[in-house]
């Protein structure tokens, strides 16, 4: 694994803020809701957590078209900082796609302010060069499924609020 250069470099702005972006990568079930290609889900079962420096976030993908592959993922946390920063060593392996080997890949997301409460990610992974593309696309895939879980959350929030406003 490279470790001078990330293979991947993303920066991404989303339309919620941050404290909300970041619970999307560190709350198991706001991971369930997003996380991973078109077609993937993550058991919430399979799903553990403990977001701290020395801590670390596993969990199972399943393909529902390919029930049978079966992606385990394990992030070492080597560095957390509470709304701005998750960073550490992702280990890949179970059941892959064909051609795909178990891998790991130095994991690096930032969480900045933009202007109108969003928020830009700005991703670094550090991973084999031949999976910076099919990495690239399931990044891609992740984000459309990403926008749809921010935009329902903060519609559910502000329902809520109006809902509590017409009561008082």
């Amino acid at each position: 694994m490279n470790t001078e250069t990330p293979q991947l470099v993303i920066s991404r702005v989303l339309d919620a803020p941050r404290e909300l972006v970041y619970r999307a990568f560190t709350d198991p079930d706001h991971l369930a809701a997003w996380w991973g290609p078109t077609g993937n889900s993550l058991p919430r079962d399979k799903i553990e957590f403990d977001v701290r420096p020395g801590g670390y976030q596993r969990w199972t993908e399943v393909n529902a078209a390919e029930p049978d592959l079966r992606v385990h993922i394990h992030v070492d946390l080597t560095d957390v900082a509470d709304g701005e920063l998750l960073e550490g060593v992702m280990h890949v392996s179970g059941r892959l796609q064909e051609g795909i080997e178990p891998f790991e890949t130095r994991l690096r997301i930032e969480f900045h302010d933009e202007a109108d409460g969003r928020t830009r990610l700005e991703i670094r992974q550090w991973l084999p060069e031949r999976l910076a593309h099919p990495s690239e696309e399931g990044w891609r895939q992740a984000f459309t499924k990403l926008d749809a879980t921010l935009m329902n959350v903060q519609a559910v929030a502000a329902n809520h609020r109006e809902v509590e406003a017409w009561q008082s």
